[in-house]
């Protein structure tokens, strides 16, 4: 029972045997040793096991493990960064013949698509030819053109719409001037619409006087007011307070004089049909337009 308390006091004798082998010469005097001879210097730079330096030796080992460890992490996480993604060749050949089958796809719905055209197109050919047969089989009066005439005016005459004006230089009574508009193919001017009435205004010079006769009378039947075709007068463009038949004034006249607020729509007045004024004629040239105008 005495061999474990005896170990301090034998490590203690061992350590003094080396520490004195040391100190001896440089080579072991005992060469039967063999490879166990170590020269006395070497003994005593050894460490013994549970000193300092043992310790400072192991964490010298263990810290060159660790470099050594890190650097060959960090090559093999170079070399893995540096290779292909997505797979490799695998996956470039499986993203090739995506892109193959793609191309095959829009190459077919082109050629549908093309298909498709041409027998539309043949299908609008058929289509034609049979109208073009049509057209011939029927009788030459049935076709009528599809574009109509310009209309052309006599000179110093205006066109609205449809019709030709004359805004007269001479001056005549009311039923002088209505001989002599229809004398000419046409009648005294017969206003129905603002525009119309506009028109004509803007072609009136504007003076202290200027009158002009136009195609309407009360002459048959006091403030029953007619036009020369004999429809009745809807309506107007009467200056304010007029007709008032002022002095037997049963004829109508448009005047424009230098008052600026004497506007188109308000410019109509009754006079006596025996006052000498210019005049306005109206000639219808539309397809049918008839001059005959009741009496």
């Amino acid at each position: 029972m005495t061999t474990t308390g005896s170990s301090p006091g034998r490590e203690g004798m061992y350590s003094q045997l080396i520490d004195n082998e040391g100190m001896n010469d440089e080579f072991n005097p005992r060469p039967d040793l063999g490879n166990s001879a170590i020269p006395g210097s070497l003994v005593g730079w050894i460490p013994r096991p549970g000193g300092a330096g043992f310790y400072r030796l192991a964490t010298l080992c263990l810290a060159a493990l660790c470099a050594i460890l890190l650097i060959s992490l960090i090559a093999v996480s170079a070399h893995y960064k540096n290779k292909p993604q997505g797979g490799g060749e695998g996956s470039a050949d499986m993203q090739k013949q995506t892109q193959d089958t793609n191309v095959s796809a829009m190459a077919s719905s082109i050629t549908k698509l093309q298909q498709e055209k041409e027998q539309l197109q043949g299908e609008k050919e058929e289509l034609l030819a049979k109208m073009a047969a049509m057209m011939v089989t029927k009788a030459p009066e049935v076709i009528k053109p599809t574009t109509k005439a310009p209309i052309v005016c006599p000179a110093d005459w205006h066109l609205f719409n449809s019709s030709c004006y004359l805004i007269s230089r001479n001056t005549r009574d009311w039923p002088e001037s209505k001989s002599y508009c229809e004398s000419k193919g046409a009648y005294l001017a017969i206003i129905h619409t603002a525009e119309e009435q506009s028109f004509l205004w803007d072609l009136l010079p504007r003076g202290h006087w200027n009158p002009y006769w136009f195609g309407i009378t009360d002459g048959r039947t006091e403030d029953q007011w007619v036009w020369v075709d004999g429809t009745p007068l809807v309506g107007g463009f009467w200056e304010v307070g007029e007709p008032n038949n002022h002095i037997n004034e049963d004829c109508g006249y448009i005047v424009k004089t230098e008052v600026l607020e004497r506007v188109a729509i308000r410019s109509w007045y009754d006079a006596p049909c025996s006052m000498y004024l210019p005049f306005i004629c109206e000639k219808e040239m539309g397809p049918g337009a008839s001059t005959a105008l009741p009496h």
